[in-house]
């Protein structure tokens, strides 16, 4: 169990670094060098025995590469789609709710029929095609490679702030999205790692609780696709509104989960969970896209993802800790709630302040072009001035 959290925190955690090499040196290259460390460290995995040095090979190795191989694969997006951002990103994020739903199956054989380590061997084939696909990824929108550079073929190191970029925490709605977020999933994630635990409590063996995850993963692609293209329809930041009833509904679902004492309850409840989830995820990059732009894009889905590993890691355990002095995670799942709720509270602000930021950015500009008109007529009549002088010494020599 702490191999595959250190693993999933890994990913997240690994993120502001990846954001900051992929505005160094650009999404193809990021990707293709995380999928090849991924793959190192998944084949590596397969020819150990113990436990201890999976810590290292599939915890940290592993997951830094796919860490690497994620992050520009949503960077890139923007760089091609702007009307249809929103449906591209539910497409491309869909794809993950099928593997959700389907690998969990296809590991059951796999490791019934050839053992672990050749089914860890089997699945370095995904991370090899991923590695090829990371040459596809041609980014149109210049990086800090490209404009700090100089010559072509050569690579000049751009300065200290070009390299953390932190001016994307001076877009203040920014700032209050990438502290509302992970305030929210202080709760987001307890339901997707106690649920199983929770449903063999409660009804012991006599249901099969795997239909569970497959409504979570279904309704999750649909949730994806689905709001993505309605994102495509919502001006602005104000598709911060689709995440606010994202996080609204699954606090409420977390809530609705101990008070579900027929497994039908749990299926819808999971059904609603998938939905909600779906439309959180694929919203993320076209939001941030509105907030900072193409050319901040990249580290601010990093820093975001980054504050997000925080909640990621230490919600799940304090449930399990409740679960062990209370008997039972009705508690847990209840608090769990209140965390999106909160979360998605603070996110409602978003649209207003971003809006009076684009009105002082549209004030200050007319105000910077008067500035320079003026300035420009002091040049010019500084200029013929002198020229003036000059005419009236050349007479008074004639």
């Amino acid at each position: 169990a702490l191999v595959s959290s250190l693993s999933m925190g890994m990913v997240f955690f690994c993120s502001p670094i990846v954001s900051i090499f992929t505005d160094l040196f650009g999404c193809r290259k990021v990707a293709v060098v995380g999928a090849a460390v991924g793959f190192v460290g998944l084949l590596s995995s397969s020819f150990i025995s113990t436990i201890e040095p999976l810590y290292f090979t599939y915890g940290i190795v592993f997951a830094c590469g796919c860490s690497f191989a994620y992050q520009p694969s949503l960077v890139i997006l923007g760089h091609y789609f702007k009307k249809r951002l929103g449906l591209v990103n539910g497409i491309v994020t869909a794809g993950s709710s099928l593997f959700t739903v389907s690998l969990p199956f296809l590991l059951r054989v796999l490791i019934g029929s050839v053992g672990l380590y050749n089914t860890l061997r089997a699945l370095c084939v995904l991370m090899f095609i991923l590695f090829l696909a990371g040459f596809t990824y041609k980014p149109l929108v210049s990086n800090a490679k490209d404009s700090e550079g100089g010559k072509k073929g050569k690579f000049k190191f751009p300065p200290e702030k070009k390299i953390c970029n932190f001016s994307v925490f001076k877009v203040l709605s920014y700032r209050i999205w990438a502290f509302g977020i992970p305030a929210a999933l202080f709760g987001y994630f307890v339901p997707y790692v106690h649920l199983m635990k929770h449903v063999k409590d409660r009804f012991d063996d006599e249901v099969p609780k795997e239909v569970l995850l497959l409504c979570l993963g279904i309704t999750s692609g649909v949730g994806r696709l689905i709001f993505g293209r309605v994102a495509d329809y919502i001006p602005g930041a104000k598709k911060v509104y689709l995440q606010v009833a994202s996080f609204f509904f699954i606090g409420l679902m977390s809530m609705m989960i101990p008070l579900c004492h027929v497994f039908g309850g749990l299926i819808a409840v999971c059904l609603f969970m998938g939905l909600f989830d779906g439309c959180f995820i694929c919203i993320m990059a076209p939001i941030a896209f509105e907030l900072v732009g193409a050319q901040d894009v990249s580290q601010a889905i990093g820093f975001l993802l980054g504050l997000m590993s925080i909640p990621m890691t230490v919600g799940p355990p304090i449930a399990g800790l409740l679960h062990d002095h209370l008997g039972s995670y009705d508690v847990a799942f209840y608090l769990a709630g209140v965390p999106p709720l909160i979360g998605g509270a603070i996110l409602c602000f978003i649209p207003w302040v971003h809006e009076r930021e684009k009105l002082k950015k549209e004030r200050a500009g007319p105000v910077d072009g008067e500035t320079n008109e003026k300035m420009l007529e002091n040049e010019s009549s500084s200029v013929l001035d002198a020229t003036e002088k000059q005419v009236k010494e050349m007479e008074s020599g004639f």
